[in-house]
């Protein structure tokens, strides 16, 4: 990872935007797996050699576009409350889920069928997105509102993807701002111990 974040920093963080904007932009239009290093080449005005020399593969530069181009960082939410805090995630990303939702399931798909993309995105996004996501909770049993011992901890990012994926599964809906208000309400925070609005 080290080693990744010195090949890019010869790239001014203006540049570096400007390369996964369109590495994103191409993934919307065309897929994960129609994406190539030449069109990212060609719509950047780059060469090929350059885009290898900072991320040594496709998967690395898709991967790293995802956790660059994201809507809000984990790190910059902090309300002082573990109910706030996962309010403020779904509220911060709704914009991005009504545009990406397709984007995503087919990333899904592809990282599923691709073992190289689903190791990169493992590698340079889901654990800084985990890591970051154990701060928060952190944070609510220091305060008190959950026991460190409390069983549902370890399973909390489970029970949040499952909120995203199985809706459109099992209701045929996308996961929109008051279902997830309300699932986090009804499900998460009940098995952590914390109350909320939907407690009895």
């Amino acid at each position: 990872m080290q080693a990744l974040d010195r090949r890019r920093s010869r790239l001014s963080p203006e540049r570096e935007s400007e390369l996964y904007e369109a590495v994103m932009g191409i993934l919307t239009e065309v897929g994960y797996d129609a994406l190539t290093m030449d069109a990212v080449a060609a719509r950047t005005h780059s060469s090929k050699a350059t885009l290898y020399r900072q991320w040594k593969s496709k998967p690395q530069l898709v991967a790293t576009a995802l956790r660059h181009t994201k809507p809000v960082s984990l790190e910059d939410i902090d309300t002082g409350s573990l109910r706030g805090d996962l309010r403020e995630m779904v509220r911060c990303g709704d914009q991005a889920r009504e545009r990406d939702a397709a984007l995503m399931r087919g990333l899904a798909l592809a990282a599923h069928q691709n073992p190289d993309l689903l190791e990169a995105l493992r590698e340079l996004m889901v654990k800084h997105e985990l890591s970051a996501f154990e701060t928060v909770l952190g944070r609510a049993v220091d305060r008190g509102e959950v026991a460190p011992d409390r069983p549902a901890l370890r399973y909390t990012v489970h029970m949040l993807v499952g909120a995203f994926t199985t809706r459109l599964m099992v209701e045929a809906q996308e996961p929109d701002t008051d279902y997830l208000f309300d699932y986090i309400d009804a499900v998460v925070l009940p098995a952590l111990g914390v109350r909320s609005p939907a407690s009895p």
